[in-house]
C-alpha cells in the first residue's frame, strides 16, 4: 500500500472515525486537522510513500548547489485512548498522483474498518473578517448529512468542492464508507491568508459531534491576532481613502472604486491587493513578475499598507530569487 507503518495499532482500535485534511484555501480544513491533532496528543503511526504520486516542479539552491526539496508529508495518526485516527497532508497532490494517494488513504481506512470520515475546507463568500462564520456542510450519506444539523452545521443544497477534501468523499462512496465535508465560512479577498477563525468553528463542530474536549485558547489568541492585523489594515485604507477624498494624491484609484461606501473601501482594496499578490507568485516570466512586483509595491505604498505587509512582500521576492 505504500505505507510505511511505525507501529500497529490495529489491536487499540475498533471501527475508528477518520478526520483527513489537505491544505485548501485560508488553510482552513488542514488548520482545524492539525490543531486537533496537537491538542489531542495524536501519536503517528504511519506515513504515505510520497515518490510514486508527487513529482517535485522545481529545484532548492543553497550554496550554488540545487537539490529536490523534501518530500511534502502525508502522516496517519492515533489518538490514545480513542477511537479516532488522524490524517494529515502537507500539500494537495494534483491528477492522476492525487487520487492514487487518496486511494491509499481509503485503503488503510478499509483496513482499519472507518465507519466515517470527515473533511474540512472553506466556503469562501463576499464577507468581511468581522462577520460571524457559519459551518456548512455535506455528505455521500443522507443519514451522516442529517446527523451534522442538531451539531450546528446547516446543510449546503448545491455547490462543488474543488481539492481533495471534496474528492474523496466521493471515492469513499464507491467504497460504501459514510464521509462529510465540513465547509466553514471566510472571506474570498483573504483566500492567500491562514484563517484561523473559520478553522476554529470547523475544531467546535468536530468537538461536538466526536464528544472531544480540546483547549481553544491557543486558536483563541490566534483569531485575536489576525483580527487586530486586518483592522489595522482597514483603518490605514480608511485614512488613505478620506486624504484621497479631500484632494490628496491618488485620486485615480477613487474613480476605479466609484461610488462606494467608505466602509466597504477596504474589502475592495484588499481583494485587489490580493489578486496582484497572486499574479505576482504566479508569473513565471522574470520580467514579467518584477513589473508586477513593482506595481504590487506601488499599490501598498498608495495605502500606506507596505509596514504590514512587509514580511509576505519579500517572502514572495525570495521565493523568485529561489525558483530561479
Amino acid at each position: 500500500m505504500n505505507l510505511n507503518i511505525r507501529t500497529d495499532i490495529s489491536a487499540e482500535i475498533t471501527s475508528p472515525t477518520l478526520l483527513a485534511g489537505w491544505p485548501g484555501m485560508g488553510s482552513v480544513g488542514v488548520g482545524a486537522i492539525n490543531y486537533l491533532r496537537r491538542h489531542l496528543d495524536a501519536v503517528p503511526f504511519a506515513d504515505v510513500d510520497m515518490s510514486e504520486f508527487f513529482c517535485h516542479d522545481e529545484v532548492v539552491v543553497e550554496d550554488g548547489i540545487a537539490k529536490f526539496p523534501e518530500m511534502p508529508s502525508h502522516v496517519f495518526y492515533h489518538v490514545p485512548g480513542k477511537d479516532l485516527v488522524i490524517f494529515e497532508s502537507e500539500e494537495q497532490v494534483p491528477g492522476q498522483g492525487g487520487i492514487a494517494l487518496m486511494n491509499r488513504v481509503l485503503d488503510l481506512a478499509e483496513e482499519l474498518d472507518v465507519q466515517s470520515i470527515y473533511t474540512a475546507a472553506a466556503y469562501v463568500l463576499g464577507m468581511r473578517h468581522s462577520e460571524d462564520v457559519q459551518v456548512f456542510g455535506i455528505s455521500n450519506r443522507e443519514t451522516l448529512r442529517d446527523h451534522l444539523v442538531p451539531h450546528g452545521v446547516e446543510v449546503l443544497s448545491k455547490g462543488q468542492i474543488s481539492g481533495l477534501n471534496g474528492l474523496l468523499l466521493g471515492f469513499a462512496d464507491a467504497r460504501n464508507i459514510s464521509a462529510a465535508c465540513l465547509l466553514s465560512t471566510m472571506p474570498h479577498h483573504l483566500i492567500q491568508m491562514p484563517n484561523p477563525k473559520a478553522s476554529r468553528e470547523i475544531v467546535k463542530v468536530l468537538c461536538s459531534l466526536l464528544d472531544l474536549e480540546v483547549d481553544l485558547s491557543e486558536m483563541d489568541e490566534a483569531v485575536e491576532e489576525m483580527g487586530r492585523a486586518l483592522e489595522v489594515i482597514e483603518e490605514r485604507i480608511k485614512s488613505a481613502f478620506s486624504s484621497m477624498e479631500g484632494g490628496g494624491e491618488g485620486g485615480e484609484t477613487i474613480e476605479e472604486l466609484g461610488d462606494i461606501d467608505e466602509e466597504v473601501v477596504p474589502q475592495k482594496v484588499m481583494e485587489r491587493i490580493e489578486r496582484m499578490f497572486l499574479q505576482v507568485s504566479h508569473s513565471n516570466v522574470a520580467h514579467q513578475s518584477q513589473v508586477m512586483a513593482s506595481q504590487l509595491k506601488q499599490e501598498l505604498d498608495k495605502w500606506n499598507l507596505y509596514p504590514v505587509y512587509e514580511d509576505r512582500f519579500l517572502n514572495l521576492f525570495r521565493d523568485q530569487k529561489g525558483n530561479i
